[in-house]
């Protein structure tokens, strides 16, 4: 069916408006992105070409097409050929504000706002051991949930950004700086939510990076990204609620839902990301658990129509989305994507940022971004834990951070990711038998290749371990009720990132010899 005339229409600029003081590509994007959003610019509407709304805008051609191809990115535009450029077919997101859902435990007086679990405030005592409910995860023990790797990094270790390029002497003298005469204040019990000047520069900072509209006040710092979900896990799910995670998955943060007495629903992840229909399909969830940017351990980047779908699910089902963004700096084709969060407009989005990806992980430093109404909660049930993280390490990363280091820092990390990533996908070994093609790799620290069985999966891991490379096995990520056919949960996993790249040579050739013999 040919467009309506309205829809073919040009759409008209006027009422945009752009800071030269500011980036222009990025202030683009991010108008023509919310009249999208809200409506404005409906699904079929044609676009100027480059040139005719730069010249409309006063601005350069190169900034219109930066700002074009983040778009194109994130699926808000499409080319058709020799027709010029549309607003996406995109399902509809409302903006009007919703109430919370008024779901609370009954029986205490907690001052918490609506929709948050109470029953933290009377946990039973358990098993160092075993902690027992009925559900998906119907028993996890304490050996079940494997432990990270010890030793110094090596290829191909997944979830190791390449922290020896960090600036150790740089910080080194910002932590010298802080020490040497330190503000007595700061020397007392904190704010559990976190260090105030640290906040604002991460508010600033994912206002800048991601599009996000968020205030410092909405932010509580966290001893890295588990820790942020352990307190999702803790305040969102009643014991006996649903909670979707995504199978194959991260399963650190399964447990973390699991221990709160949620009933886990591993839901597929196809080339779109999480599979929406069955997720709604479920019935019971309050909570869905994802990674959209890049999606773990598969490297699937969440398509639009998916996140607007996900987004509608939660304001449908009054339910929450916990967003895992653990990598989302590395992006090798444009600017990184515009998380769920920054497409909330109805405040179901809690978002789940580290530091572990672009410093190293021993840093333990993360944070959450928290609908306004979550705030006094999360921070309260944090400092029950630990009544606040370490002064001087969120000092220092706040000074680290307005001096300009890092966001020179990502750059620099980016580049070097980007030149491992190359390595790895140059000197990949072909014609192993039973090892599937490898994929394109546009964002992350990791790729994920397919293996026709698990036996094989795990006789190609074992062979790596006797040479000293160490690699992920696709089928540890899956739930151990899935109901994927077994010859479909194979792969490997391999973090690209960890070492440099006359390193990862070697490996893979060590790798060809054995592989290959």
């Amino acid at each position: 069916m040919p467009d309506s005339p309205l829809l073919s229409m040009p759409f008209n600029p006027a009422g945009i408006e752009l800071d030269r003081r500011q980036g222009l590509s990025r202030q683009l994007y991010q108008a023509l992105r919310l009249r999208v959003l809200d409506g404005r610019l409906a699904s079929g509407t044609r676009l100027p070409a480059s040139r005719d709304l730069a010249a409309a805008l006063g601005i350069s051609r190169n900034s219109v097409v930066r700002a074009y191809d983040q778009l194109y990115a994130e699926g808000f535009i499409e080319g058709r050929v020799g027709d010029g450029t549309y607003v996406a077919q995109l399902m509809p997101v409302t903006a009007s504000a919703k109430k919370l859902s008024t779901k609370v435990s009954t029986g205490f007086s907690t001052g918490l706002p609506t929709a948050l679990s109470t029953n933290w405030l009377d946990l039973p005592v358990v098993s160092s051991s075993k902690v027992i409910h009925s559900g998906g995860f119907s028993r996890i023990e304490n050996n079940h949930l494997s432990k990270p790797p010890s030793g110094p990094p090596r290829a191909f270790r997944v979830g190791v950004p390449a922290f020896d390029l960090f600036p150790f002497e740089v910080w080194a003298k910002l932590n010298a700086a802080f020490w040497r005469k330190p503000d007595l204040e700061q020397l007392c019990y904190g704010d559990p939510s976190g260090d105030a000047r640290l906040r604002a520069m991460i508010a600033a900072y994912l206002r800048s990076s991601r599009g996000m509209q968020c205030s410092p006040e909405q932010i509580v710092i966290t001893s890295g990204a588990q820790q942020g979900i352990s307190l999702c896990a803790q305040l969102l799910v009643e014991p006996g609620d649903g909670v979707a995670i995504e199978n194959p998955g991260y399963r650190a943060a399964g447990h973390a839902f699991a221990v709160a007495g949620a009933r886990l629903h591993g839901i597929a992840v196809d080339e779109e990301g999480m599979d929406c229909s069955a997720l709604s399909a479920t019935g019971d969830c309050r909570v869905a658990y994802v990674t959209p940017s890049h999606q773990y351990p598969t490297g699937v980047v969440m398509s639009l129509a998916r996140r607007l779908e996900l987004l509608a699910w939660a304001e449908r089902n009054q339910g929450w989305i916990v967003e895992d963004d653990y990598d989302g700096e590395y992006r090798y084709t444009g600017a990184p994507l515009a998380p769920l969060a920054a497409l909330d407009r109805q405040g179901r989005v809690l978002y789940v940022g580290t530091f572990g990806k672009v410093a190293f992980p021993a840093l333990r430093l993360g944070y959450l971004v928290l609908p306004p109404a979550l705030v006094d909660a999360f921070s309260q049930r944090r400092a029950v834990d630990v009544r606040h993280s370490e002064v001087s390490t969120q000092a220092v990363m706040a000074e680290f951070m307005a001096a300009g280091h890092f966001q020179r820092h990502i750059r620099r990390m980016r580049r070097a990711a980007l030149s491992r990533r190359n390595t790895l996908l140059h000197g990949w070994p072909t014609a192993i038998a039973g090892v599937g093609d490898l994929p394109a790799v546009s964002a992350g620290l990791h790729l994920t290749v397919a293996v026709t069985s698990i036996e094989r999966e795990q006789q190609l891991i074992a062979q790596a371990a006797g040479v000293d490379v160490e690699i992920n096995g696709l089928s540890s990520y899956w739930l151990p009720d899935s109901t994927a056919p077994l010859d479909q949960r194979a792969g490997l996993v391999l973090g690209f990132a960890a070492v440099p790249e006359p390193d990862i040579t070697a490996a893979l050739k060590r790798l060809r010899q054995v592989w290959q013999a």
